[in-house]
Order: C-alpha cells, then sequence, then structure tokens
C-alpha cells in the first residue's frame, strides 16, 4: 500500500464528497480509490468511510486520520517544493480558499502569481467561511480570502490575517430597456434598497450575516424574495426579472460585458443614535447629521471605519472637546464632514 496515495485519495473524498468525483480528480478509477481506503482500513485497523448507497462522511476515527493525511500531504507539498524551486523561483501548488463574494479577488491575485512566478500553480476554491477556517486549520489549504470580523471567534488566535480591503456595496438591478451595458446610477440610502424585492444570498454565507446586520442596525425589515448559495444564480436572477441584489464593489466590477443591468452604490442613513454603531461596520459613510451626540467615542472605537470611509457629522452638538477623536478618524484616512472648527 502506498501511504502517501491513500492520504491523497483521502482527501480528494472529503473534498468531493462522491467517490466518483474523487476517483476523476485522482485520474483512478472508482474501484481502485475505493480498495485503497478499505487497504488503509485494514492497515490502521479502524473504519474510516462511513458507507452507504453513497459517500455518508468520514467516522471519528476517519476524521482523525483525515487530519494527519492533511499535514502528510502538506509537508511533501513543502518538501518538493523547497526541492524543486528557491525562494526566488518557487514552484507547486498554492490552494487558495476565497468566500465566493470575493472571487474576483482572488482570481486575479492567482493570475499575478501565476504571472511572477511561472512554477507556482495555483488552485483557487470557492468556500464557505467556515470551510476556510477549517480548511486553513487543517492544512488542507495554504491562504484563505475572507472576513477578519469572524477571527475573534477562533480557538487560540492560531490564524494571522492579513487585512487588504474594505468592502463597499453596490445595489445592482435590471435597467429599463434591458440592452444596454452595465450602467452606472446614483447612490441609494439602505432605507430604499430595503423597499425592493431582494435576491439575497442564503443565511449561512456571511456576506449574508453582514446585510442582515446592517439592515437590522437601521431598524430595516427585509424578507428576501429569493435566497440562494451562488452569486451566479443572484445574477442571472437579477437579470431575468425584477429583483434586485446587494453585492460587493468587486463583484460588480466584473459585470461590465453583462446587458441589461444597472447599479449603485448603497450609502449610509443618518442615524438616530451611535448606540449601535458597531453594526454598521460595513457602510462605506456614517451620516449623524441633526443627530444629538455626547461624542464620536463609539466610531474612534470601531476600527473597522477607515481609510476611504466617510463619516458626516453636522448639527449633532458637538463642541472643540470632540476634535480629539476627529483627529483621531482622520488620523485613519477616514473622511470628517463636520461643522466644528477643528482644523484640517
Amino acid at each position: 500500500m502506498n501511504l502517501i496515495d491513500a492520504y491523497r485519495y483521502l482527501a480528494a473524498l472529503e473534498q468531493h464528497r462522491h467517490f466518483g468525483r474523487a476517483a476523476a480528480a485522482c485520474h483512478i478509477t472508482q474501484p481502485a480509490l475505493s480498495n485503497a481506503l478499505r487497504a488503509l482500513e485494514a492497515n490502521l485497523k479502524v473504519a474510516i468511510v462511513r458507507r452507504g448507497r453513497q459517500y455518508e462522511g468520514l467516522t471519528p476515527e476517519g476524521e482523525q486520520v483525515l487530519a494527519t493525511a492533511h499535514r502528510v500531504l502538506h509537508e511533501q507539498e513543502l518538501l518538493q517544493q523547497a526541492l524543486a524551486g528557491s525562494a526566488e523561483a518557487p514552484r507547486g501548488r498554492l490552494v487558495i480558499g476565497t468566500v465566493p463574494t470575493a472571487m474576483p479577488i482572488a482570481a486575479r491575485f492567482a493570475a499575478r502569481l501565476v504571472a511572477l512566478h511561472p512554477g507556482l500553480v495555483p488552485q483557487v476554491r470557492s468556500l464557505a467561511s467556515q470551510e476556510i477556517e477549517q480548511g486553513l486549520d487543517a492544512l488542507a489549504i495554504d491562504l484563505g480570502l475572507g472576513y477578519t470580523d469572524r477571527l475573534g471567534a477562533l480557538r487560540g488566535g492560531r490564524l494571522q490575517p492579513w487585512p487588504q480591503y474594505v468592502e463597499h456595496y453596490h445595489l445592482l438591478r435590471r435597467a429599463p430597456g434591458g440592452q444596454a451595458p452595465l450602467r452606472f446610477g446614483a447612490p441609494m440610502t439602505w432605507t430604499e434598497a430595503a423597499t425592493l424585492p431582494l435576491a439575497l444570498l442564503s443565511p449561512d454565507m456571511h456576506n449574508r450575516v453582514i446585510l442582515d446586520q446592517v439592515f437590522r442596525g437601521l431598524a430595516l425589515q427585509v424578507a428576501p424574495a429569493l435566497e440562494t448559495n451562488s452569486v451566479l444564480a443572484l445574477l442571472v436572477a437579477v437579470q431575468s426579472g425584477a429583483l434586485a441584489t446587494v453585492l460587493p464593489g468587486s463583484r460588480v466590477d466584473t459585470l461590465a460585458g453583462w446587458v441589461g443591468l444597472k447599479t449603485v452604490r448603497v450609502s449610509g442613513n443618518p442615524l438616530e443614535s451611535l448606540a449601535s454603531v458597531e453594526l454598521h461596520e460595513v457602510l462605506s459613510e456614517l451620516d449623524v447629521s441633526r443627530t444629538p451626540l455626547a461624542d464620536l467615542a463609539p466610531v474612534v472605537a470601531n476600527e473597522t471605519f477607515r481609510r476611504g470611509d466617510t463619516l458626516i457629522a453636522e448639527e449633532t452638538g458637538l463642541d472643540a472637546s470632540d476634535c480629539a477623536d476627529v483627529a483621531a478618524i482622520r488620523a485613519r484616512e477616514a473622511v470628517v464632514q463636520t461643522d466644528l472648527e477643528c482644523g484640517g
């Protein structure tokens, strides 16, 4: 029995969750894959795969074996890369897991890697946030592109984040006439967006969690007209009828060649207070004009509000003692529009 091959077949089976597709990914027949896994079970004297009429998952012992398989395969990949390449000319496979809404960013990154380092072979996988975190922890993937706000809840702080960009959201809907290329319209508020029939990602997707937080934070009730875990399905649904959707700008940027669509930036609503400002971390603009405020401490404490974001704070009752907070926000390269005489 070739232990490395058996580990590779087991990892493929868990990834594809289907014997036939796993065998095809490994370029072997399905009986060969099944026989190799049975030989691994016989060698370790435990049941690894829960079998029924189709693949039903791994046993608890199988999960332990899979974790070891990921570590061994990862070390083998590192060794092969070290032997075949150098720091200046790296070689080998690089597995990148990305949340579906960030797929365009991950694909561009992978393409640039290939241009800079032709010896690298990136493998970009569309995964849910939890799958990315589990894959990184198990060494099944090398890099993950996801949401940094999830990392605080992960055990032990074992994952190291490198923030790359802040998402800004756009509403996308079918344009009148339906034949012109993608058009950009004037910004609308989240309140206006909430009145439209929306197609949104399903509740198990973190992007949907973020949007739900935004709507709840603005006391808006939203009942999606359509839910799906596929970004492509959202786009086709919007192009096909009266539905609208809300997507990050990186996704909208890929639609320049699509016809019959119109997109607008979704901007902030005036708030009644800053009590729930933490719920607005995905907003690119906070408008607190004509809202009685004691200070701007909640915005200062929210470190996600930074470069490129805008705070509008006019007729709020703030005074010169709040200029330090204004300076702290501007130090993050955020824009502050205020009637305070603070300078800058």
